[in-house]
């Protein structure tokens, strides 16, 4: 049975806290763009702030999306399945924006996470919506442990590396909507 909250209760945050894996749906706001789902993790990169906040570090990637619809429309839904335990799933409905490295906030927010390579954002979601419904048809799987590839791949690029390949990977979505602020000069 589902349950709705218009903030996150203890229990639920408890629940996200263990979780190793989370999905990001985000949408533009036409008809003809394309939605996007993201799978995210690295351990301890998500943290509720408080009963209404959520953020995530967002790290440098070959595509822009949900940087780009939040700028367009700020919709985001942030998903965790219980694949290990008993079943459950949680989803967390709001609006959200990414704070960019140039954004006056952006150095409190980041200091709540450890530090790593290729961090391009902190994506801050105010929750309007929190839920959570059975989950008995997701599948059971065993963690095994965090992948390294992200932070081989940043370290070795390097910071001019990563400031290049951001400015051609990371201007505009799929669908050509802005993407980076500081690409695009706006920062």
């Amino acid at each position: 049975m589902s349950e709705q909250y218009d903030e996150i209760p203890e229990r639920m945050r408890a629940f996200i806290e263990v979780q190793h894996v989370f999905f990001v749906a985000t949408a533009p706001a036409s008809g003809e763009g394309r939605v996007n789902l993201s799978p995210k993790g690295l351990r301890d990169t998500f943290r509720v702030l408080d009963a209404h906040t959520v953020a995530y570090l967002d790290f440098v990637g070959s595509g822009v999306e949900t940087i780009s619809h939040l700028r367009e429309n700020g919709r985001i839904v942030v998903m965790f399945c219980a694949f290990q335990g008993p079943p459950n799933i949680v989803r967390l409905h709001g609006r959200g924006e990414a704070v960019e490295p140039g954004d006056p906030r952006f150095p409190a927010l980041v200091k709540r996470f450890p530090d790593g390579p290729g961090i391009r954002a902190v994506v801050l979601v105010r929750v309007e919506r929190a839920s959570d419904s059975c989950g008995y048809g997701v599948p059971l799987f065993e963690y095994q442990g965090e992948r390294t590839a992200l932070g081989t791949w940043a370290e070795k690029r390097g910071r001019e590396g990563l400031v290049e390949y951001q400015r051609r990977k990371n201007a505009q979505s799929i669908d050509g909507l802005p993407g980076l602020r500081w690409v695009s000069g706006e920062e």
